[in-house]
């Protein structure tokens, strides 16, 4: 089992070792080599923003399963949920009163599950919110993304209203998963689940990406003018490449840490805060089961058998649990 993973392990530590500016580079000339490799597997690169609503769909999915099975929405942000059905309203007007097609059906199967989500989130599990972390004030990117709209949007023939709508949605999904990034950095730590539909976010952001960028190299720069003159073509790819960038930081990590095991994800602090970081994690553990089977049973185990000792222990001294974690992450780190 070890075997395979040491050349991967090699080039990971490598990657990471390397200056912000050169892991820039690596990014960039990954992309541009997944792009490549899509334009000669993918012929039809409509296929390819399908794909992209297809994997939303399937991030949502697993949403609803951790819902569902562990009873909790505990490292979830309902302000990003919120401006994900958002836009996807907004957008699902604009396709009825404009174009109707399979991208229409997608959002409405999309919207309802988030809707459902907010329900789970604000009623059925609401005692596992975290309302203290998901504290990202939403108006700050719904304003902003409202004035761009207003003043930047498609000159197409229909209705003024529709035009502005169209922009609106564009641009508050680029940045609809601002506030669940925000949640996340703010616990420093991200359950299972949670990441799988986090990643799920940026490999759809990704595809939707490429298929713009194909697109404007297949028509040689035509789909531009057929989107309309001024600000708005460009704005177009620009709010697809921020999404895509605005989450490839965290698959970089999530990939890093799928590779290496590990179960919960953990995110890189500019401070180390070693007891931020042990209320969190209890503060998970105590509203989802994100242990294994075999460390729960080691842990009842270890409790029925030493739990006086630890008690007389811990009451020995007022903070064992944070001094035994700043003893072991000083061995860590000499």
């Amino acid at each position: 089992m070890r075997g395979p993973k040491r050349p991967i392990h090699a080039v990971a530590t490598w990657v990471k070792r390397q200056p912000p500016k050169v892991k820039a580079f690596l990014a960039v000339v990954s992309g541009m080599a997944a792009l490549v490799f899509l334009r000669f597997i993918v012929h039809d690169h409509d296929n390819l923003f399908v794909a992209s609503e297809a994997v939303h769909s399937i991030g949502i999915s697993l949403l609803i399963y951790k819902l569902m099975k562990e009873k909790t929405c505990a490292g979830l942000s309902l302000k990003s949920q919120e401006l994900t059905a958002i836009f996807l309203a907004v957008r699902l007007y604009c396709s009825f009163v404009m174009e109707y097609d399979i991208h229409t059906l997608l959002d409405s199967a999309t919207l309802g599950t988030t809707l459902w989500v907010i329900y789970m989130i604000r009623f059925n599990l609401k005692s596992s919110y975290m309302e203290d972390k998901d504290n990202f004030a939403i108006y700050y990117v719904v304003v902003p993304c409202a004035l761009l709209a207003l003043a930047v949007h498609p000159s197409t023939s229909h209705h003024i209203l529709n035009r502005i709508c169209w922009a609106f949605c564009v641009y508050l999904e680029a940045v609809s998963v601002l506030p669940q990034l925000h949640v996340m950095q703010n616990t420093k730590i991200v359950e299972p689940f949670t990441a799988h539909y986090v990643f799920a976010l940026g490999v759809a952001r990704f595809l939707s990406c490429a298929h713009w960028v194909l697109q404007v190299l297949d028509t040689r720069g035509r789909l531009l003018t057929a989107l309309g003159f001024g600000l708005w073509p460009s704005m177009v790819l620009l709010s697809e490449i921020v999404q895509t960038f605005i989450l490839a930081d965290f698959c970089y990590y999530y990939v890093k840490s799928l590779v290496g095991g590990q179960l919960v994800l953990r995110l890189p602090s500019g401070v180390a805060d070693l007891e931020l970081d042990i209320e969190n994690l209890n503060q998970m553990k105590s509203i989802s089961r994100i242990l294994d089977p075999d460390e729960l049973d080691q842990e009842k185990r270890t409790e029925k058998s030493g739990g006086k000792e630890a008690d007389r222990e811990i009451s020995g001294n007022g903070d064992g649990l944070l001094l035994a974690g700043s003893k072991g992450d000083k061995e860590i780190a000499s």
